[in-house]
């Protein structure tokens, strides 16, 4: 599989969701590498894993890995969180700018 086929298969309120948030992505880790992995859409910057994130039912889930939850601990009290990942339901607007520092976080701390 791939992004594309994986975005396509969305139904378009998720679907334009999901594309606003791999093009917050992209343009915030221009040079991430772009993959599909662990059965989500997932990017690597200079090999190191970077963030993925899957659509689920309710919820848009976002993997920023462990490091990252915890340095934006405050910001993300108000949402479900697991190890190393947060999720973002349906019925709340997507925090684009929180989850833009979040990655822009993660890849400063990737050598």
């Amino acid at each position: 599989m791939t992004v594309d086929s994986y975005l396509s298969a969305l139904p378009a309120s998720q679907r334009e969701r999901a594309e606003s948030l791999r093009e917050l992505i992209r343009h915030t880790a221009p040079e991430a590498v772009e993959h599909f992995g662990y059965g989500m859409p997932a990017y690597k910057l200079r090999g190191k894993p970077l963030v993925y994130f899957a659509v689920y039912t309710n919820h848009l889930g976002v993997y920023a890995l462990p490091a990252a939850h915890a340095e934006f601990a405050s910001e993300l009290a108000g949402f479900k969180q697991g190890k190393g990942s947060v999720q973002f339901p349906w019925a709340q607007p997507l925090p684009l700018e929180l989850i833009g520092r979040m990655v822009a976080w993660n890849a400063g701390r990737i050598p």
